[in-house]
């Protein structure tokens, strides 16, 4: 009977590890991850959206030296456009609004026009 038990348990640690590995792998190649960052916001005003692309939701307007805690860019191949994932918190107002804005208005070297990451393969 523990053996039995043993068994399984091995078995779902085993295919639970697989799971999360082939996860990863088929994100990597449209997001990097990288460290929770904080910067602000360059532009005059941004949109910010609900999924990395031109055409999605916009979820709120983020303006000039609004903060933002960063934990995630995004590269959209079909623009060929970079995309920062992060919770902007309005000075204007106080809301804070969570999803992805433009890399070049919301990037962690705080200058603009910025540098942008390598492009994935």
């Amino acid at each position: 009977m523990i053996a039995k038990q043993r068994v399984k348990r091995t078995l779902l640690a085993a295919t639970m590890g697989l799971t999360v590995a082939v996860g990863g792998i088929a994100t990597a190649s449209t997001a990097q991850a990288a460290d929770t960052g904080h910067t602000k916001i360059s532009c005059s005003a941004v949109k910010i959206r609900k999924a990395p692309s031109k055409t999605s939701t916009v979820v709120g307007i983020g303006y000039r030296k609004d903060p933002v805690a960063y934990d995630q860019w995004a590269y959209k191949k079909a623009e060929k456009q970079w995309y920062t994932r992060g919770t902007v918190t309005r000075k204007s107002d106080g809301k804070r609004i969570r999803g992805y804005m433009v890399y070049q208005c919301a990037n962690p070297y705080q200058t603009n026009p910025a540098p942008t990451p390598k492009i994935p393969k």
